[in-house]
């Protein structure tokens, strides 16, 4: 497994190890697991398959909307 290395500041380094020792945990793993959550792609894999087009109900009925709100138009020229 690759290694990184980098430098932080001072005060920054103790609140690391103040969070890692509160999670019972060292230092290594609690940023790996900061890294992972914040590198994590935006929808977990297969989201879309498994969640969204996985519905089994009835057909959804869209309701009618109405009619469109009558609006005073905007003068461009701002008069």
């Amino acid at each position: 497994m690759p290694q990184l290395h980098f430098y932080i500041p001072q005060d920054l380094a103790d609140r690391i190890q103040q969070e890692a020792q509160a999670a019972k945990t060292s230092v290594s793993s609690y940023l790996a697991e900061l890294v992972k959550r914040e590198m994590a792609p935006i929808w977990p894999e297969g989201f879309f398959d498994d969640v969204v087009g996985k519905w089994q109900g009835e057909h959804l009925q869209r309701s009618p909307q109405g009619e469109f709100e009558q609006r005073v138009a905007l003068d461009p020229q701002g008069k």
